[in-house]
């Protein structure tokens, strides 16, 4: 008895571990069956992106691109026309111009800075160089989704705060917490009109090329030497009349200064003038009655006589000197 219930014991425990095998053995199985579809639709999910990740890149990806077009005509101004009728027609537009026609001294040039759809891009350059002879041209993109996704987010952020702030403010109990609402509402509304312009102007950039396109003309200098005698007159007449142009500009110029000197000196002239007039008169010499010795001198030296010979100078060794009377 004892040895039947031993064996049907050992038989119990036999008959569970054999089912207990063999529900793991399932179990192993359905997980193996249920990772490899997982695998399986993993990789053709994968596969699926992987084929419109081209299309997906393309629809982020944002390009700028910008040129720059040197060229040569002979009508540069007749050549600008055609390049912004070319820009017109592909559906852009004309934002800036500058003409110059040029002259003796200088080349005619025209400058315009078109617009052009970027589809169109290819064809408006291939219709731009046949307007004359290319001499440089420069072309390069910039890639902005990143800069156009960015603000996108920005712009959704503050539009969903505004909206927010505004529900707020309309169940707001106290002053104080309305001022402070009104204030963020208007802090945020002017961050959002000023990415909203630069998200406008980003992607009018994006759809639109930027092209500047140069147009000039070969310059031919003129001769300046007379070739006949009719031009040596004219040219010589011409360089009279320049001389004393010049030389009327020149004195007309410098007729204030001359004016302002000249008055100057007339009046150094009277100064010195007057100062002379203020000045005593220079003494004479006296009278010979004021001197008698000067007048005794002068008298005896005409009143001797010149006697010339040899009969003169005897009677001047015989005569005696002249006696005079001895004063009383």
């Amino acid at each position: 008895m004892n040895s039947l219930r031993r064996s049907l014991v050992a038989v119990v425990f036999l008959s569970a571990l054999m089912l207990g095998a063999a529900g793991c053995t399932a179990m192993n199985g359905a997980s193996d069956g249920s990772a490899g579809g997982g695998v399986q639709a993993g990789q053709d999910a994968g596969g699926a992106v992987d084929e419109k990740a081209p299309e997906a890149v393309d629809q982020d990806s944002a390009v700028v691109t910008t040129g720059r077009m040197l060229l040569t005509a002979d009508d540069p101004l007749a050549a600008a026309d055609a390049a912004a009728k070319i820009a017109i027609d592909a559906g852009g537009r004309v934002d800036a111009r500058h003409d110059d026609a040029g002259g003796e001294s200088a080349a005619a040039q025209a400058e315009v800075v078109l617009r052009i759809p970027a589809d169109e891009l290819e064809d408006a350059r291939i219709a731009l160089k046949k307007l004359g002879e290319l001499a440089e041209t420069s072309f390069s993109a910039e890639e902005v989704g990143a800069t156009q996704r960015d603000l996108d987010a920005r712009i959704t952020t503050l539009r969903t705060s505004i909206a927010r702030y505004t529900e707020w403010l309309g169940s707001a109990q106290k002053t104080s917490d309305l001022i402070e609402l009104e204030q963020a509402i208007s802090e945020r509304q002017s961050e959002l009109e000023s990415l909203t312009a630069q998200k406008r102007d980003l992607d009018d950039r994006v759809a639109m090329a930027t092209v500047t396109v140069t147009f000039t003309s070969v310059y031919v200098p003129q001769s300046t030497v007379p070739q006949t005698p009719l031009e040596a007159i004219a040219a010589g007449w011409s360089a009279f009349v320049g001389f004393w142009s010049a030389a009327g500009i020149a004195l007309a110029f410098l007729l204030p200064w001359l004016v302002v000197i000249a008055a100057i000196v007339l009046v150094v002239l009277w100064l010195s003038r007057r100062r002379r007039r203020g000045m005593p008169a220079p003494q004479t010499p006296a009278p010979a009655e004021a001197m008698p010795w000067l007048a005794a001198r002068e008298q005896d030296a005409t009143a001797a006589p010149v006697v010339a010979g040899p009969a003169a100078s005897d009677s001047a060794e015989t005569e005696p000197p002249a006696q005079h009377d001895a004063p009383r």
